[in-house]
């Protein structure tokens, strides 16, 4: 059982718990210094879904702004993070 564990965390329990609280601590830091909040994403989600409904298809226009957007943060990080998991 605790192999299967091992398996399915990547890493022993006490080991990934320790990650997932550092990350906790750094993400939970990052979103207060950009004053995000996990209801401000949420509401977030929620206006953009509305927006859509209410405006119809001429919307649907943003979602590519939404998506270069999210791009320039989230490909570098993929980037980084495939350069560090490519050495083991």
């Amino acid at each position: 059982m605790s192999d299967q564990v091992n398996k399915f965390l990547g890493d022993s329990l006490g080991r990934t718990l320790v990650k997932l609280i550092v990350v906790s601590l750094i993400v939970g830091f990052v979103m207060t210094v950009f004053g995000l909040t996990p209801w401000s994403i949420i509401d977030g989600v929620r206006d953009f879904i509305l927006e859509i409904w209410h405006r119809g298809f001429s919307a649907l226009g943003r979602v590519g702004d939404y998506l270069i957007l999210g791009a320039t943060i989230v490909i570098p990080l993929f980037v980084i993070l495939r350069l560090f998991s490519y050495h083991r």
